[in-house]
């Protein structure tokens, strides 16, 4: 306790707290000088972690190309996040843990954040997305907020198979299809544990799924996230022996997806807000369907890269670039 340190030593401990939250991990460089200075959240044990690790060093050079220094940083430098201009968050986010307080503590102190606290509230809480896609006249799966009290009304009007998604549910984690009122009914009590409210939306079976990303209101690149095999879901995990098994990629140039596609994409993602965006829709016959807007979206080296390469990760990181500049000189980003 700070009770505890002898009068003769707070002194020296005050100087060793001060220079113990002013200092950097790495040494500083005595030849370049960057402009500013760039934080990327990451955590190396995340099994859904949006980054490998070669993207986030693509990440780091195409910041450093641009003047701007990148320091990786995990949960225990939440007090050093005062340092920086700037903070990009590239592990899996959530409400209820640190990468939410990083991204409020970001934003209070003047940072530039991807993802901004405002985006991971609406992004991650898959009741209020669905209300505000259907409030905006978006086209989705028919979707229905199942609890306790109307099971009977949802089977009626949703039918089967459908989708059974905890609010807070991602990486296909907490998302389940139910075949039948008896599936539904277990596969609820399940997840009723967790959530007072649940989603319903019918099941739309195609062979892959569309993500568009989207950034600063436009379309970086585009992707089909093919299904499992022998699954119906781009992810299948096996509780049995542990195993997860993906489906392919396949990137494709923007200008080759259907405008139609491209145009509700943005229209969604324009509802979140103009930060980092994955919008996943579904495709049948010549209509389309969002599916949800993630924040954080995966951006792998060898994946989403395959088709603007180093682009990419410039483009990402020029959006960081202007927003400090915008910030430094007292105008808003957008």
């Amino acid at each position: 306790a700070t009770s505890a340190i002898p009068a003769e030593h707070k002194e020296f401990a005050g100087e060793a707290i001060q220079a113990y939250f002013a200092r950097r991990d790495h040494p500083v460089d005595s030849v370049r000088r960057f402009r500013f200075d760039l934080a990327i959240l990451c955590d190396e044990s995340d099994p859904t972690s949006p980054s490998n690790r070669e993207a986030i060093e693509k990440f780091e050079r195409a910041a450093e190309a641009l003047d701007m220094r990148v320091e990786l940083i995990d949960r225990g430098d939440y007090g050093r996040l005062p340092q920086f201009d700037a903070l990009f968050i590239r592990t899996t986010t959530a409400v209820d843990d640190y990468t939410y307080r990083f991204s409020r503590r970001a934003a209070t102190e003047g940072l530039v954040v991807i993802d901004d606290p405002i985006s991971i509230l609406r992004c991650t809480n898959k009741v209020f997305l669905a209300e505000l896609l259907a409030r905006n006249q978006i086209p989705t799966p028919r979707t229905r907020i199942l609890h306790r009290d109307n099971f009977r009304d949802v089977v009626e009007e949703i039918g089967f198979p459908c989708i059974l998604k905890r609010p807070d549910s991602s990486s296909s984690l907490g998302v389940l299809k139910a075949d039948g009122e008896e599936s539904l009914r277990e596969h609820a009590d399940r997840l009723f544990e967790d959530s007072d409210l649940l989603l319903v939306q019918s099941f739309l079976p195609t062979e892959f799924d569309w993500r568009i990303g989207i950034l600063d209101g436009r379309p970086l690149y585009a992707a089909r996230y093919y299904m499992a095999p022998r699954h119906w879901q781009i992810i299948k995990r096996d509780e049995s022996n542990g195993r997860t098994l993906y489906g392919t990629t396949a990137v494709v140039p923007v200008e080759e997806v259907p405008e139609k596609g491209i145009r509700l994409a943005r229209k969604a993602a324009a509802l979140i807000g103009d930060g980092l965006y994955g919008v996943d829709l579904k495709q049948v016959g010549r209509d389309w369907y969002v599916i949800e807007v993630n924040d954080n979206p995966s951006i792998d080296h060898g994946l989403e890269d395959r088709i603007l390469k180093g682009e990419l990760y410039r483009r990402v990181m020029q959006t960081f670039l202007r927003r400090i500049e915008e910030r430094k000189e007292g105008r808003n980003h957008r």
